[in-house]
């Protein structure tokens, strides 16, 4: 374990530094839950979730930490308003019956250096599916003003029909409007619980 009077307190694992035990709550103002949506077979449409709130404990044996994480789904936003609203309609998120989505971790395991996979139940339109998040571990700092935080990352790309997130259109040109693949990409700062 290293202790310092002007770092955070952390402790070695595979030569990485991580996290002493406790948990951290997530800064939605500083973290991002984002997705990627191929449009029109070639283009791309991005947008994130601007509302959502979790934790994540770092356990005694790091290989039993953990996440949960709850996101508000009316909170989308693509730059599109019209799009938005369209995407939080039955033909998508369905929001009115299904408020939020979740996701929370099943197990652990580390890959190399700072990557781990995080597997773990995602949550959508009442759907919950195992997926595996690819997870960097970025740091463990101290903020101006005495915070502990840690910061990671993750993505992974899932099937958004498997959730029952069906809605397509065809073009004329074949193909369809929007792909049944959606990478997600997340940023996360949490600071330690006191």
């Amino acid at each position: 374990m290293t202790t310092s009077t002007t770092g955070p307190a952390t402790r070695d694992f595979e030569g990485v530094a991580i996290p002493l035990p406790g948990t951290y709550t997530i800064d939605a103002s500083h973290s991002r839950i984002g997705f990627v949506a191929k449009h029109l077979v070639v283009s791309k449409v991005r947008g994130a979730f601007e509302e959502f709130e979790g934790t994540l404990t770092f356990a005694e044996n790091p290989l039993e930490s953990s996440a949960e994480v709850t996101i508000q789904a009316a909170s989308i936003n693509t730059g599109d308003k019209g799009r938005d609203e369209h995407v939080r309609t039955g033909d998508f998120l369905l929001v009115e019956e299904h408020p939020t989505l979740s996701f929370r971790t099943t197990s652990l395991t580390h890959k190399k250096g700072e990557t781990f996979v995080a597997a773990g139940d995602l949550t959508i339109r009442g759907v919950t599916k195992p997926v595996e998040l690819d997870l960097e571990l970025e740091g463990v700092v101290v903020d101006p003003w005495g915070n502990e935080k840690v910061v990671l990352s993750a993505e992974t790309e899932i099937d958004r029909e498997e959730y029952g997130v069906s809605w397509n259109a065809a073009l004329e040109t074949g193909g369809v409007l929007v792909n049944k693949k959606v990478k997600l990409e997340i940023e996360i700062q949490a600071a330690r619980n006191a």
